[in-house]
């Protein structure tokens, strides 16, 4: 611990915490310890109990540049309608540790199942943002028994980008990631929604707090191992095997690729076309439901609380 504030003590002489504030979570973050590839590790989770129940659980999964803390407006609103809501950081994220390993979507779902048996959650509604989504969709094939319903909030991955994206080496992502700086996560962050406003900055800073970590090098290394996972582990070969009730929230401003700016102008303006997407996704799930959210981009329940959680609440 003394190593990591003199490091960071070492950054301010030098004007390296110009944009660094630390962000607090919204509740109590607590640790669960499993084995992961003979490897002890922590994940950490909230985990928020109503006063007074309704009986039902709802799991939080976030997107890769994310962590639990973009869900602060979210947990309030489900815990004041009596859903207990569990809400993990993934193994490799936020405050979770962040271990040198083979990630798969598989993985984090089975190391999700078991942070919820330790808890007694046998049956949950699972809400899944972004990268988040390709998670819940892996979950709820993996473990339909689990699933009361599933919420997928603009998912990535409603396309393969290993079939158009440029293949990059693991040497050449772990370059790029260790060369991220404030203004590049904010630069990116950005494209998430049609106009920028500063209320959206917390989300960069929660981002960018790793930048400043000691061990960024070896969280560098984990951005790069889990932007492989996105790009060689697609699901959307399997939505017709989803078997859960689903709910697809798609804001229809939102163009995100995984790996974008590797491709030409031209492919550009042919992918990360959501409101397409969502409609290719919304057919080859069986029964699911389909909320289109005009002028709203990657994130709705950052940039339109009001509408996503209309929409969550009317499918709730």
């Amino acid at each position: 611990m003394f190593e990591k504030y003199f490091f960071l003590a070492c950054l301010f002489f030098i004007g390296g915490l110009k944009n660094y504030v630390s962000v607090d979570y919204p509740y109590e973050v607590r640790y669960f310890s499993l084995m992961v590839e003979n490897q002890p590790v922590k994940i950490a989770y909230m985990d928020e109990i109503p006063s007074t129940s309704n009986g039902r659980t709802i799991v939080l999964m976030h997107g890769k540049n994310f962590n639990g803390f973009y869900w602060k407006n979210v947990i309030p609103a489900l815990v004041a309608k009596g859903y207990r809501v569990l809400v993990p950081d993934q193994l490799g994220w936020g405050k979770s540790d962040k271990p040198n390993i083979h990630y798969s979507f598989h993985l984090l779902a089975a190391v999700t199942k078991e942070l919820m048996d330790s808890l007694k959650i046998t049956k949950a509604t699972v809400i899944g943002h972004s990268m988040g989504g390709m998670l819940a969709s892996r979950f709820a094939l993996l473990y339909p028994q689990t699933v009361e319903k599933l919420v997928l909030e603009n998912p990535i991955g409603l396309e393969d980008y290993k079939t158009f994206v440029p293949y990059q080496p693991l040497d050449k992502l772990y370059s790029k990631e260790k060369s991220a700086t404030y203004d590049s996560y904010k630069k990116y962050q950005q494209s998430y929604y049609p106009v920028w406003n500063t209320k959206y900055e917390p989300y960069v800073k929660a981002q960018a707090e790793s930048l400043y970590d000691p061990a960024f090098p070896q969280i560098a290394q984990v951005n790069a191992l889990t932007y492989e996972m996105i790009y060689e582990q697609p699901v959307v070969y399997e939505l017709e095997n989803i078997t859960a009730p689903t709910l697809l929230i798609i804001g229809q401003a939102d163009r995100t690729v995984v790996g974008k700016d590797l491709l030409s102008d031209a492919e550009k303006t042919k992918r990360g076309n959501y409101p397409a997407l969502g409609k290719m996704a919304h057919q080859r799930i069986k029964g699911s439901r389909l909320i289109e959210l005009e002028g709203v981009g990657h994130i709705p329940h950052v940039q339109d609380f009001e509408r996503f959680s209309n929409a969550l609440f009317a499918f709730l």
